[in-house]
């Protein structure tokens, strides 16, 4: 696609939110251009928990803005992408009864990042009912529950017998935030063609003829020269900022990891929860139960961006000793990981000592490259992506004397149009759409694909699906389809993004090789790009 030449606005980087402000700029008939080095979603937003939540550790922190702001987005999301985002009961178990109630309030009043402690049922319990308070508006989430020893033991029997009170509350979390992600992207694609989406393209210059841009495939150049231009390149904004010629220190990340096992014990200990809790360094720890494995992460590691980021032995053995003070009976092998990934939290910088306590809210800066405003976001993450973009969408459209025209507040997202929204309106969407695929394949595509499924459904043109040997929780047709209407360019954009064969250790040698002949097959590759590919994809799994 040749790329708008003069757009009236340039996003630099398509994790979430840029995605999510190139959305909203577009539904307003802005002129707008996004641009990513690598793939949508590829960067510090495919390395998240998956949760969509409040962030109940941060009103320790006095964040009551930014935790009134996630739930509320919280609770949007789950009407607004409800095949994506569920709700998701969480459980804390405790092991001390007043631990936290004096540096926590210190905390809060002074702003000071001393290493927090173990909090007890007492802090719990205050920080519970502050997060229902701001989390029943504009939703139905049940209140907290506190279950003494004996009942938590009943409710989770494999729990550590020290535990003295289980507190459990409902977040949500995102099976599948990356398609997310493309479903927010191709919304704003939809609006017409003053808007325009370009991954593996770099910005890597700016000068009197504007942004230079770089094909990272073909390795041409090109110039565009925006009226505004919106860094949101997320951990990498500083290096973004100085490759155009404006050095700034705006960012101070830290590296979280996590693991996917695959312990059917440790899944059925979860009992359909995630667990949630908090060792004595004062990092806070999870795991759930996600797509037939179990979700554990995550660390809080300050680091540079020049450095290189991957999930660590010593990261492993961390998670490894957090699960045995829950689940002690439990036994864990490294043989059990099916998939580990690590990426960088985008935090602005800190003088806080304690990673763990440094704001999650976001701020935007404004700055100018070239003669051109440029605004630069600092923070944010995944469940306030919608409240962000529209914040620095605003921003923008006041930038360009332009008045907003449609509101996002209520705008379904992708396949979240229309979505049937009781159990009986499923069950008819599915038995008017299983002629040929079958009920339990159409309930599978409604899950992945909410209402857009139709149009893969449309694409078989009565044909019957094949499955992989493989990898047969995707077809042969719906990979292909895949690979044809989203925007892939490498065979990982398709293992790890476009669907979830790698999160779910579904990818060993045999279906890596088959989905690079299905993908190959659809993109012309040669058989030498294919091995390359497939390289490329076992570093990428390497365990």
């Amino acid at each position: 696609m040749e790329p708008l030449s003069s757009p009236d606005v340039l996003i630099i980087g398509g994790g979430i939110n840029g995605i999510a402000t190139f959305r909203e700029l577009a539904l307003q008939g802005v002129a707008v251009l996004l641009v990513e080095r690598d793939d949508f979603c590829s960067g510090a937003s495919a390395a998240s928990s998956h949760m969509v939540h409040g962030g109940v550790r941060y009103l320790e922190n006095g964040e009551l803005r930014l935790v009134r702001e996630s739930l509320t987005e919280r609770n949007r999301l789950l009407r607004l992408a409800p095949h994506h985002v569920k709700p998701l009961p969480t459980t804390i178990p405790i092991f001390h009864l007043f631990s936290g109630i004096v540096s926590a309030p210190l905390r809060l009043i002074t702003h000071r990042a001393g290493k927090p402690g173990q909090r007890g049922a007492l802090l719990i319990k205050v920080g519970l009912m502050v997060y229902d308070l701001f989390g029943r508006a504009g939703g139905t989430m049940p209140r907290h529950t506190f279950l003494g020893r004996r009942k938590s033991r009943q409710a989770l029997p494999q729990l550590h017998p020290n535990a003295k009170y289980t507190a459990t509350y409902f977040d949500a979390a995102m099976h599948h935030p990356e398609r997310l992600a493309l479903e927010v992207l191709r919304d704003g694609l939809a609006t017409g063609q003053h808007a325009q989406a370009l991954n593996y393209t770099s910005a890597i210059g700016a000068g009197p003829d504007g942004v230079v841009l770089r094909d990272e495939i073909s390795g041409t150049h090109r110039h565009v020269r925006p009226r505004v231009i919106v860094n949101a390149s997320g951990p990498w904004t500083d290096l973004t900022n100085a490759s155009l010629g404006q050095p700034t220190a705006y960012l101070g990340g830290t590296k979280g990891s996590h693991i996917v096992m695959d312990n059917p014990e440790l899944l059925q200990a979860c009992h359909g929860r995630e667990i949630f809790f908090e060792n004595s360094d004062g990092r806070i720890v999870l795991m759930y139960p996600l797509l037939g494995r179990v979700l554990v992460g995550t660390t809080d590691i300050p680091v540079q961006m020049t450095e290189k980021v991957e999930c660590t032995d010593e990261e492993i053995d961390y998670f490894f000793e957090l699960v045995a003070t829950v689940f002690p009976d439990i036994a864990l092998s490294r043989k059990d990981i099916v998939y580990k990934y690590s990426g960088v939290r985008p935090l602005p910088v800190s003088e806080d000592l304690s990673p763990g306590v440094v704001s999650r809210d976001y701020r935007v800066v404004r700055g100018e490259v070239s003669g051109m405003p440029c605004f630069s976001l600092v923070g944010g993450k995944w469940t306030t992506f919608r409240a962000l973009g529209e914040h620095l969408g605003t921003l923008v459209l006041k930038s360009l004397s332009l008045t907003r025209t449609v509101s996002t507040t209520s705008l379904p997202i992708g396949g979240g149009v229309h979505f049937p929204s009781t159990a009986g309106d499923r069950a008819h969407w599915v038995e008017e759409h299983s002629l040929i695929v079958g009920a339990q394949r159409a309930t599978i595509l409604l899950g992945r694909y909410g209402t857009h499924a139709v149009e893969y459904l449309a694409s078989l043109d009565q044909r019957k699906e094949s499955f992989p040997r493989f990898t047969g929780e995707y077809s042969v047709e719906e990979l292909q389809w895949v690979t044809q209407n989203e925007w892939v360019v490498h065979l990982v954009d398709v293992a790890l993004r476009r669907t979830t064969l790698a999160f779910t250790g579904a990818l060993n040698e045999e279906g890596s090789n088959e989905l690079a002949a299905i993908v190959g097959d659809v993109l012309g590759w040669s058989l030498a790009e294919r091995a390359a590919e497939r390289e490329v994809l076992a570093k990428a799994l390497s365990l």
